[in-house]
């Protein structure tokens, strides 16, 4: 009998040695040389989110690395997308959680636990390529759904956790490109189609329409959602809460003139993150307000370049993982609304990367009730200058861009069990 419960006791053990000896984790490296798709490394973590696994977002180890439970399906994912991985045994897992917590390590392990809803609002005529996001989304096989005035006014916006603003003109301006382009057939078209929705959600003029969707936005980030913004859609945004119950908009966007004390109504303690701003009411000049720095940056191309700060990842862990990277230097481009002249800042917004030769906010982020946004300066961080009939970029191009990176970061934000930002 002893000698049966000794053999039993040593099969037991064996198996539980056995068990240990398989278990292994699923490394995805981020830094520089590790990683040869950085862009679809995100799709696959995306992934293995849908699939109820779990992973640790190693902040600042190897540009932000990703670890999780090693999985066929996601081995063989990584290996049809080109992702670069390795698999670990939990030993060798524990020794990077170790070098991690180091104190004087600045980085942290971040759960990310559950996929995120992601929506973008862009027009239904809008093609991937019109916006950065939607390629980003769409290279990096990361699921979205496409809503505009109809939904959001729908109160649909429930139903997402992160959501994107497409290019969008808040003002109801078309743009500002009525100097160069109101002959267009493209610019008449999208003018017709604006002024059919208004109508259609009892609206007299875009701009009281326009200004409707931004009020559901607002209410989507107070509620707890996060908010991400490129080029105009940032200044344009807040420029219209400001002027709520104001007309700045010119005849022959709405039929009628602007007020002419337009600028002194403005209400500032409504924006997001600027204050303080002046309009640009010129309906021929390619501006809205002098948030935007485009026009006065006198920088060489070649010499463009935006700096990321590095937060402490173990006191400052959202910025930190805004930032993650492998490189705190990127590559500037150029948009409707470039970069945000620093002295148009609120105090409470926290400046993540900046141009300092031209003394300008390129990547900003701030809170608003229970939610955050982030607002991201250009229109595409692989074409400098993009101009209308450009054509697309092509991220197979470009599968370790820092600037997609950034964007990237945005979208799994919501899947983090996150810190309070300390101030």
């Amino acid at each position: 009998m002893i000698m049966i419960l000794r053999l039993f006791v040593g099969f037991c053990l064996c198996m539980v040695l056995g068990v240990n000896a398989r278990a292994s984790k699923l490394f995805i490296p981020m830094d520089a040389e590790g990683q040869a798709q950085h862009l679809k490394a995100y799709g696959v973590a995306y992934a293995a989110l849908k699939a109820g696994i779990s992973i640790d977002w190693l902040l600042n180890y190897k540009g932000g690395s990703f670890g999780m439970d090693d999985a066929e399906s996601l081995v063989r994912l990584c290996k049809l997308r080109g992702v670069t991985y390795e698999i670990m045994s939990d030993a060798q897992y524990l020794g990077i959680i170790t070098d991690i917590a180091n104190p004087d390590f600045n980085g942290d392990v971040i759960k990310l636990e559950k996929a995120p809803k992601v929506g973008v609002y862009t027009p239904p005529n809008k093609e991937p390529w019109d916006d950065a996001v939607t390629m980003a989304l769409t290279y990096a096989e990361i699921p979205f759904d496409k809503l505009y005035d109809d939904e959001v006014l729908d109160d649909g916006l429930h139903k997402y956790d992160w959501l994107h603003l497409h290019h969008e003109d808040f003002t109801g301006q078309y743009g500002k490109f009525y100097a160069q382009f109101h002959n267009a057939d493209w610019y008449q078209r999208d003018q017709k189609t604006a002024e059919a929705s208004a109508a259609k959600h009892g609206f007299k003029k875009v701009s009281q329409l326009k200004l409707a969707i931004a009020k559901k936005v607002r209410d989507f980030v107070a509620g707890g959602g996060y908010l991400f913004a490129m080029c105009s859609a940032t200044d344009s945004y807040d420029i219209a809460l400001a002027a709520e119950g104001t007309d700045i908009c010119e005849s022959m966007f709405d039929g009628d003139p602007m007020d002419p004390n337009a600028q002194r109504k403005l209400d500032f303690t409504k924006c997001f993150a600027f204050k303080d701003f002046q309009l640009k009411p010129n309906p021929y000049e390619y501006e809205y307000s002098n948030i935007d720095n485009t026009n006065d940056r006198r920088i060489n191309m070649k010499l463009d370049y935006f700096s990321l700060f590095t937060f402490s990842a173990k006191f400052d862990p959202v910025p930190a993982m805004l930032c993650q990277n492998h490189t705190t230097t990127i590559k500037g481009f150029m948009g409707q609304t470039t970069a945000f002249r620093k002295e148009v800042l609120k105090s409470s917004v926290l400046v993540m990367g900046e141009c300092k030769p031209v003394n300008e906010a390129r990547y900003i982020h701030g809170e608003y009730g229970k939610g955050t946004w982030t607002f991201y300066g250009g229109h595409d961080p692989e074409d400098y200058q993009h101009l209308i009939g450009d054509p697309k970029t092509e991220l197979s191009l470009h599968p370790n861009s820092p600037g997609y990176r950034l964007i990237l970061n945005n979208v799994l934000f919501p899947a983090a069990k996150k810190k309070p930002r300390k101030t």
